[in-house]
């Protein structure tokens, strides 16, 4: 940045503004401080003074929202709480949730921070804007003052007397606010960056809040899924069903060969087709047999329907969590329609157990390899499938085959 801009544009009267804000504020707290502690110290004797320091830690929850919009002066990004709703009502569950997190802890340290930088900065504020109002208005000093003796002592063996030696601390105090302007400046980014260290979220609370987050979307996403699919299953196909029995009660009771006859064994076949679309659809929803049975007979369903013979080897030992045999099924669903459409093989395996607390699911297929997920193919998507479940899936499919889909995801 080029220095007639910098001098020319707010931010050193922001720092300026930062800092001197700071140190008034930063002096109240202190005092504040410094009374409470020794009024908890002095009331120890009747034990309410062990509430008073108790209540001491919790200062830095008033501190902390004003220090955060203070360094909008300086930052203009804005910094959201790092403080996390309480998981239970009533005071004294909010008292316990805020006295076991660090933020509490780090908005304390903050506060003590600035109470103690507050003086340093009134003390360098004070000195500094005297410094340069001192040399700048040295000339009318002089001027207006009626003393023959010297006026102004700038040190040993300089005195100043007269309204031209006067002039020439002008230039001076000019450079020096120059100076200032850029060490004010910089000693106020510097505070702020520390403030922002202690009052701004830790990358670790924003993991965690997201990963919460999403584990909520994925678990009313599975749930909307089975609601869909039970719906399916117990409306639309249940009608499909009756239809397709009363046109086959329909299609016998026509007079063989007529016209009548005819139209009802075309909508008698027609109703099966939207029959088996509908179960078929149903499965790409949610299957009933993953709910009911697990893993293992879904992906044994599957199988039976592909067109390459495959062999199942799943042996997870227990239920998991419906949204880890959700992402497992349809991955290896996707899988072996990958192989039926693209890899020309002639057999296909699924391997799946539980392998130190880790699922881990393979697909091996005996055909032309050359499945590549960076040209953005399907396995892009199935990587993002398993991605939602904190899992990782890797693709080796070397040119010529063979091909392995192995899939790992954290069990609980």
């Amino acid at each position: 940045m080029r220095r007639p801009r910098f001098l020319l544009s707010s931010w050193p009267w922001r720092a300026f503004a930062y800092l001197a804000s700071g140190s008034v504020l930063g002096m109240a707290v202190g005092i504040v401080l410094v009374v409470v502690a020794m009024t908890g110290a002095v009331l120890t004797i009747a034990l309410v003074g062990f509430v008073v320091l108790a209540l001491l830690p919790l200062c830095g929850l008033i501190v902390g929202p004003i220090e955060r919009w203070r360094l909008r002066l300086v930052d203009p990004e804005k910094i959201p709480t790092p403080h996390r709703p309480p998981t239970k009502p009533g005071a004294w569950a909010w008292f316990v949730h805020r006295y076991r997190e660090s933020a509490t802890w780090r908005e304390l340290a903050a506060t003590l921070l600035l109470a103690v930088l507050g003086l340093a900065d009134l003390i360098g504020l004070s000195v500094a804007c005297t410094s340069v109002g001192l040399l700048l208005s040295a000339p009318l000093i002089i001027a207006f003052s009626d003393r023959s003796e010297e006026v102004i002592s700038i040190g040993p063996g300089w005195q100043i007397n007269t309204v031209g030696e006067a002039l020439t601390l002008v230039p001076i105090g000019v450079l020096l606010a120059v100076v200032l302007a850029y060490l004010i400046t910089a000693w106020a980014g510097g505070r702020a960056n520390l403030t922002r260290t202690l009052l701004a979220p830790r990358d670790t609370q924003q993991v965690v809040a997201l990963t919460r987050s999403r584990a909520r979307l994925v678990d009313a996403f599975q749930a909307e899924r089975r609601r869909i699919e039970r719906d399916l299953h117990d409306g639309a196909q249940q009608r499909l069903v009756a239809l397709t029995v009363e046109l086959g009660l329909a299609r016998l009771d026509a007079p063989p060969g007529s016209d009548v006859a005819r139209r009802v064994a075309s909508a008698h076949e027609q109703a099966k087709l939207a029959l088996a679309e509908l179960r078929e659809l149903i499965r790409g929803v949610h299957p009933q047999v993953l709910t009911d049975r697990g893993l293992a007979p879904a992906v044994t369903e599957v199988a039976g329907r592909a067109v390459v013979p495959t062999t199942i080897e799943v042996d997870v030992g227990r239920r998991l969590a419906p949204e880890i045999e959700a992402a497992a099924y349809f991955v290896v669903t996707e899988a072996l329609t990958n192989v039926d459409r693209h890899s020309k093989a002639t057999s296909a395996t699924v391997r799946g157990r539980i392998d130190d607390r880790l699922l881990v699911v393979e697909v091996i297929d005996d055909g032309v390899g050359g499945a590549d997920p960076a040209l953005g193919s399907g396995l892009v998507g199935l990587a993002d499938r398993v991605a939602v479940v904190d899992g990782a899936l890797t693709v080796v499919s070397p040119v010529g085959g063979p091909t392995l889909l192995r899939v790992e995801i954290p069990v609980r």
